[in-house]
């Protein structure tokens, strides 16, 4: 009897997910064959990345409060911390009836469980802070709550509510807003491996929401979430988007909110500039003719100052992308030829050091030999020639460094005659440098040769002075 009611209790169960599923197929299709509105994208209700904030900090058209961080990629509405409550809003109000947000997110938490959530809201006043998902309570509009914490203990989160408000009732926390919410769905949308998206509508009195779970990367594949019909909501409001944390806490990020205006088929909607308030918009063209005047004012000076350039092409008075390369790599040139010729003056002292070091050891030699004779003075006439024979090689590496750097000046002055003769790029030319960068590879051996060759004899053949002859004792006399 038992197996017969559990096989009966599931049969049920799954004719009422067949049912469900095709109830909300059948919306989303209808929804889809209907003729479509025409949408046009508001820029002023909108922000996305990657260039989401300003140098400043701030959000273009947008105000951000409390623990909001925004950043070029997001806003973090709040970090995963404890008792945080942030919100973003638009500066100024929507006034347009029919309207679609598209909001990206991601909610994310370390824990199995998540607090507190995140709220997208259309209301007349900014809810800058407050007690509602970090907005304030007793609003005049709507909201649509992304619930992530269970506080009635009916394991019914997390879940999205549709909660409207004329500004006098206060929102029921104990049983999550069950009691007040227009429309619900269970959906989990915390730690997803995709953002989660949500599509808010509200066209001709009817508001309907559609969430993408973030299980995919296709960005349209959205599910019916709920519908609320004959929904009226304020002719002019602010979109703002909220999140708070509790006891437990996520990372509430958002990456993109886009308002597109919604209007009938057919129907079409005034230019922008049509919509402007009057005042604003002689402010604008004031603003603009001023800046048309200094900017003719400029050019009239910087012809008069400049009078040989009068009917010159604008092009020609700005350097182009061949003659910018060509500057640069004759420039490279300028500063290696330099370089190079610094280095040659260097070599060219310590030449004339090392020759006068050789002299005065030769000297030095000449004169030991003829003051003494015999085998006294052999060790130390050998160590001195040992000296002399060292000075000297070092003179001849030095003399071959000097010869190369001597090469390299010569090829650097033979390239830059030819590409001021022909222009850069020839075969020639790339052969020049390649000379060029041998050259500067030999004296970097000739160098390490010679410290190599002459670092550790150098030290063996430091002459040292003798030991003084011993100090005659007092006993002795």
């Amino acid at each position: 009897m038992s197996i017969t009611r559990l096989a009966a209790n599931a049969c049920l169960l799954i004719l009422t997910l067949i049912f469900h599923h095709s109830n909300a197929n059948n919306i989303v299709a209808a929804a889809s064959t209907a003729e479509a509105p025409n949408r046009r994208f508001e820029y002023k209700y909108s922000f996305k990345g990657p260039h989401l904030s300003q140098a400043d900090g701030n959000i273009p058209f947008w105000v951000h409060s409390g623990n909001a961080i925004p950043s070029a990629d997001q806003v973090r509405i709040t970090p995963s911390l404890r008792s945080q409550k942030g919100s973003v809003w638009t500066k100024t109000t929507v006034n347009f009836d029919n309207w679609e947000a598209e909001v990206t997110f991601r909610v994310s938490g370390r824990g199995r469980m998540g607090a507190d959530g995140l709220a997208i809201w259309f209301t007349t006043a900014q809810g800058l802070d407050g007690p509602v998902y970090g907005a304030a309570d007793n609003w005049n509009g709507i909201g649509i709550f992304f619930d992530s914490f269970d506080n009635d203990g009916k394991k019914n989160n997390p879940a999205v509510l549709v909660v409207g408000n004329n500004g006098k009732l206060v929102y029921d926390h104990p049983n999550d807003g069950t009691t007040q919410s227009l429309g619900t769905c269970l959906r989990d949308f915390r730690n997803k491996p995709y953002p989660v998206r949500a599509k808010i509508t509200y066209y001709k009195r009817t508001l309907i929401v559609l969430i993408n779970n973030g299980f995919t990367p296709d960005k349209d594949d959205y599910e019916f979430c709920t519908k609320v019909d004959n929904m009226v909501i304020p002719q002019e409001g602010y979109f703002g988007i909220s999140a708070a944390t509790g006891g437990l806490a996520d990372d509430h990020d958002v990456l993109s909110f886009l308002t597109f205006r919604l209007s009938e088929p057919g129907q079409e909607l005034p230019p922008p500039e049509a919509e402007m308030p009057k005042q604003d918009k002689d402010k604008y063209q004031e603003e603009f003719e001023n800046f048309q005047q200094d900017l003719d004012k400029k050019k009239e000076d910087y012809q008069k100052e400049h009078p040989d350039i009068q009917g010159q092409p604008i092009e020609d008075m700005y350097e182009s992308v061949n003659d910018r390369e060509i500057r640069q790599v004759f420039e490279g040139q300028n500063r290696i030829h330099l370089e190079i010729k610094q280095l040659h003056h260097q070599l060219a002292v310590i030449l004339d050091e090392q020759r006068r070091y050789v002299s005065v050891a030769t000297d030095e030699i000449s004169k030991r030999q003829g003051e003494s004779g015999g085998q006294v003075g052999q060790a130390p006439s050998q160590e001195m020639g040992a000296v002399v024979a060292t000075q000297q090689e070092v003179l001849r590496n030095l003399n071959e460094l000097r010869n190369s750097f001597y090469e390299s000046l010569k090829q650097i002055g033979a390239s830059q005659h030819q590409g001021n003769a022909v222009g850069m790029g020839t075969y020639e030319t790339v052969q020049h440098f390649n000379d060029i960068k041998e050259h500067l590879h030999v004296v970097k051996r000739n160098i390490e040769h010679l410290i190599t060759r002459n670092g550790n004899p150098s030290e063996k053949q430091v002459m040292n002075c003798p030991d003084p002859p011993p100090m005659p004792s007092c006993l002795d006399q």
